[in-house]
């Protein structure tokens, strides 16, 4: 045993040796300093269009989104008492490759300009957005693999995300700013295919029952990564909106969904189970489903009341996948979702595309005004209607799906 301890530790110490050259290899030849360090200098070789309207540094914006990735997404991993202080240095591990890995790759497709790839504020939120991806599908697979395939899933994953998000955004011109599918949905169904492929009957029983140990330490590690949620979401989400004008749509729905998917759970976890109020973690599920769900229709005319709707449906969704999803899809499917990340991103992911889906078809001029060039550019160009640019909101949902099966089957 101590023999193959050893082994392992080498095998971690080898792979984080040679990923690190590699990076420092590829960061001297190909990644410089981005020329748009000043408003209006953003060179139109450049895809900046749709992903690099933060002009500038906006240090404030930046921090809450790297605070949201390190802390908020590092702790909601941790709630299992067997694997919550690994998992958090895993996580720690997971993010500081991954937001290199995703500097570069994303780098080549947004970034590149004569043979480099110039980096600056939004390059460096981009990277964290496709890091939380990765921490996403990592909640499906903890505690049934080792930090080395962590390592390897954050390698292929950062690559197929990034795919998956420049033939969204850029190709099909489909608005998820806040990434309800690039991000909630893709991570979601990676880690779930991931998992179904490390299916082993013998060992799953034994894994579950370690998983179930609960206890003191868990619930701190929910308290202060809901507290973080709370906090930080909304800037986090709002990091990424096509301009500064669409954020207080962005930060009030974001608001709104959060408090009416909480009290959902409130509403619905007694009925469910045998206790008077929910658990932290209970909580800090419906925190993340009702955040989920506004992905991709934050910036859009949800109003106040509709975002309040879209999170109560959210927080009804998360404790109802929990009680009855959950284990259908262990028996039936043979996947194993340790941190529930089917309740918590999936599906509130793919009802906050539906929804985004349906709010496209009502974007008009005289609703949206400026915002409708922000949004829909080419709906306001008139190159594109209402009824093609849902279709393409619609359509983005199966292709998500689709690259997300596939490539959690490829690094399964």
């Amino acid at each position: 045993m101590s023999e193959h301890a050893a082994a392992s530790r080498l095998r971690l110490s080898g792979l984080c040796f040679l990923l690190q050259i590699l990076n420092i290899l590829l960061f001297a030849v190909f990644v410089r300093y981005s020329p748009e360090s000043s408003p209006g200098r953003c060179p139109p070789q450049l895809n900046c269009t749709r992903r690099n309207q933060v002009l500038g540094f906006q240090h404030p914006r930046f921090q809450d989104d790297h605070i949201q990735v390190l802390l908020g997404f590092g702790l909601l991993v941790a709630f299992l008492g067997r694997y919550g202080p690994g998992s958090v240095a895993i996580s720690i591990l997971i993010i500081a490759f991954a937001i290199q890995w995703a500097v570069l790759i994303q780098g080549f497709f947004y970034f590149f300009l004569n043979g480099k790839i110039y980096v600056g504020a939004q390059s460096m939120v981009s990277a964290d957005f496709c890091t939380a991806t990765v921490l996403i599908s990592t909640g499906a697979v903890l505690g049934r693999v080792n930090p080395v395939q962590m390592l390897l899933l954050a390698l292929l994953e950062v690559t197929l995300c990034t795919l998956n998000e420049y033939i969204l955004l850029s190709l099909m011109g489909v608005s998820d700013s806040r990434r309800s599918l690039t991000v909630h949905t893709f991570g979601a169904y990676f880690g779930l295919m991931v998992s179904r492929i490390l299916h082993q009957p013998h060992t799953d029983k034994r894994k579950r029952e370690e998983q179930q140990d609960t206890g003191h330490q868990p619930d701190v590690f929910a308290v202060v990564g809901t507290i973080y949620l709370w906090i930080f979401w909304p800037s986090f989400t709002s990091a990424a909106t096509v301009h500064d004008n669409a954020e207080p749509w962005a930060v009030l729905n974001t608001y709104f969904s959060l408090v009416a998917s909480t009290m959902a759970t409130f509403i619905l976890s007694p009925v469910l189970y045998e206790e008077s109020t929910p658990r932290m973690v209970q909580i800090q599920d419906a925190t993340l489903a009702g955040m989920a769900v506004m992905g991709m229709a934050g910036e859009m005319l949800v109003t106040p009341f509709g975002a309040l709707i879209a999170g109560f449906l959210a927080g009804l969704i998360s404790p109802l996948g929990f009680r009855f999803f959950t284990p259908v899809l262990h028996s039936r499917l043979k996947i194993q979702d340790t941190c529930g990340v089917h309740n918590v991103h999936g599906l509130p992911g793919i009802l906050g595309a539906l929804l985004g889906t349906l709010l496209t078809l009502l974007a008009t001029a005289d609703a949206y005004g400026d915002r409708l060039d922000l949004l829909f550019p080419l709906v306001a160009q008139g190159s594109r209607t209402v009824t093609d640019q849902a279709f393409i909101q619609l359509s983005a949902l199966p292709l998500t799906l689709l690259f997300a099966t596939l490539g959690g089957c490829l690094t399964g």
